[in-house]
């Protein structure tokens, strides 16, 4: 099977998706015959590029500045590669891309975690159309939330796929004591310690978490991932059991997270119910893994991975007493934190980037061979006209938001949330 990642952004990058992407990639390529990734660089980072991702590197004829134009050349100009026309099939995680290489003859798998047709409605057309293609292959979601948004737009089953992500072992290979930890970073080993790890802005939850750091003075609050003084920094400034540190590489994180006596994700519907920008996010897999306790919020997409005092502990969205009562409830069990975080890390030794690799690479496969010995496929039936007046309501709904806010992605409201206990 010969695969043509395309990814549409500069390289390398720390951003979650270019994390995805490329930690996918990587784990693909030894189980293909042949492949290659497209991107947009320069000749000099190449060399880089091609180490990193374990596969001969094909420069986009695209401008590394203006995401707009970046994107637009990506897809205008890769159907020109050689390597298009050689591979059986585009990887991509970009719908312009995914269009552009099905018009030009190309089978297409597309893989990304945002709900689409739900976030920006007046793209619930093209994306039908995308996906109902005949040579289109498969949608790779991240979680089933988003898989749900897809085939609540009409969506056949058999073009959807959750398959969630993952996290790299040799990050945490050498596990160290939270005592030991603590030291380390010249923490006093006696205090709790509470460690939150990726961007501090106000998309995060985490004025919630300055106010729950309010409420216990006791326990030391790490909030790993500042690039600069923000309004979370600012915010945390005059509380003194709070400690901003800032962003880390792989090879130093792990040093914090062993450091944590609770690992946290802030508990708010802001990132997926406001922002619509997080769905599952990726820290998750790797605090699984840790052998430490999670507190996180009880929210749709969240109770995908993690069970209420199964193997974490779930407290009411946006509720800075429930976080309070929650931290303080595991300091009290010594016991149950504990068992809470060797259920996570059981949980995680099939939520490595090597598993979600061999899991595509199977459904690849099939999906290939289905394509290449399936009869001609009739023409997939339109939308009925409840499917169309429901996508104009929606898409005049998105307008308005765009007007008001001057915001591309519509939040998709509140849901209710189950109720949790201590």
């Amino acid at each position: 099977m010969k695969v043509l990642f395309a990814f549409e952004n500069p390289l390398p990058s720390p951003q979650a998706d270019a994390e995805v992407f490329l930690a996918t990639a990587r784990h693909l390529a030894p189980l293909l015959s042949r492949c290659w990734l497209h991107v947009p660089l320069p000749a000099e980072a190449a060399p880089e590029i091609a180490a990193l991702s374990g596969m001969a590197v094909v420069r986009a004829r695209a401008p590394l500045r203006s995401a707009a134009l970046r994107h637009l050349c990506c897809g205008l100009t890769l159907p020109l590669r050689r390597e298009f026309r050689e591979a059986d099939l585009v990887y991509t995680r970009n719908l312009w891309v995914a269009w552009m290489a099905l018009l030009c003859g190309q089978r297409v798998a597309f893989d990304h975690y945002r709900p689409w047709p739900a976030q920006i409605p007046p793209l619930q057309f093209l994306i039908h159309r995308l996906l109902g293609h005949r040579r289109f292959l498969v949608n790779i979601c991240h979680s089933d939330y988003t898989r749900e948004r897809y085939r609540r737009i009409g969506v056949a089953e058999d073009r959807l796929r959750c398959v969630r992500n993952g996290f790299e072992p040799s990050r945490l290979q050498f596990p160290v004591a939270a005592e030991d930890a603590k030291r380390q970073l010249d923490l006093d080993p006696a205090r709790r310690t509470v460690v939150y790890t990726g961007r501090l802005n106000h998309k995060k939850g985490l004025a919630l978490v300055v106010e729950a750091a309010r409420r216990l003075p006791d326990h030391l609050f790490l909030l790993v991932g500042s690039q600069g003084d923000g309004p979370i920094e600012a915010m945390a400034r005059d509380v003194a059991n709070i400690r901003i540190v800032g962003w880390q590489p792989p090879e130093t994180l792990g040093r914090y997270i062993f450091a944590a006596d609770v690992l946290l994700i802030p508990p708010s519907w802001k990132p997926l119910a406001e922002f619509g920008s997080t769905v599952l996010p990726l820290k998750l897999f790797l605090y699984l893994a840790s052998g430490r306790p999670i507190l996180a919020g009880d929210t749709p997409d969240i109770r995908e991975v993690l069970r209420h005092n199964g193997n974490a502990l779930l407290c009411a969205p946006d509720d800075p007493d429930a976080l309070a009562a929650g931290l303080a409830a595991l300091a009290r069990d010594p016991a149950r934190a504990a068992r809470l975080a060797a259920a996570a890390r059981h949980d995680s030794r099939t939520l490595t980037w090597n598993a979600r690799a061999h899991t595509i690479a199977d459904l690849l496969a099939a999906r290939l061979s289905e394509a290449r010995h399936a009869p001609p496929q009739a023409r997939r039936t339109g939308w009925s006209h409840a499917q169309y007046a429901a996508w104009m309501r929606q898409s005049w709904r998105w307008l308005a938001h765009l007007v008001r806010a001057r915001s591309w992605v519509l939040p998709p409201g509140r849901l209710l949330p189950r109720a949790s206990g201590d």
